[in-house]
């Protein structure tokens, strides 16, 4: 099995001369494909007060495409600037059910100084699916994001 620094090695080399939107889409891909406990995939980016779905990849598209800033695990995530485990979606009030199968979700803020950007949403069909591990990992992918997303706003500016 592939260790987790080979796997950040690897999304930092795919990521390199692409454009924010590919590196996305490929991270996506890269997540479902390479880790069966993760169900769903999805992008959302910060638009205004919103988070606007973006890349995804699962068995199915999810009804959540805009979701508040401040409202479900998401929006909290979001809005608190920090990664949301939870083991049991189901006792959690804040959740907002996308798939009738999933049993646990991570939410990890794509931050860039402070600057909320988007996020990482994944959802497990196993009860506790995310561990201390996953959370670090993707917490590292987020950071490799948020500085391919800075390059655009950045050359822009």
């Amino acid at each position: 099995m592939k260790k987790i620094e080979d796997h950040l090695n690897t999304i930092q080399d795919f990521v390199a001369g692409i454009s924010p939107e590919q590196a996305m889409k490929k991270v996506v891909e890269y997540l479902k494909d390479n880790f069966p406990h993760y169900s769903w995939v999805g992008i959302y980016l910060v638009q205004g007060n919103d988070l606007v779905l973006g890349p995804w990849k699962g068995p199915h598209a999810t009804e959540h495409v805009r979701i508040p800033i401040g409202k479900g695990i998401c929006g909290f995530a979001a809005a608190s600037l920090k990664t949301e485990i939870v083991p049991d979606v189901s006792s959690d009030p804040r959740y907002l059910q996308c798939f009738p199968s999933t049993r646990s979700e991570i939410v990890v803020p794509i931050i860039y100084k402070g600057m909320i950007l988007g996020e990482i949403d994944i959802d497990s069909d196993l009860i506790n699916a995310f561990t201390k591990e996953d959370k670090e990992f993707l917490e590292h992918v987020a950071s490799i994001l948020a500085e391919k997303l800075m390059e655009t706003r950045k050359s822009e500016g």
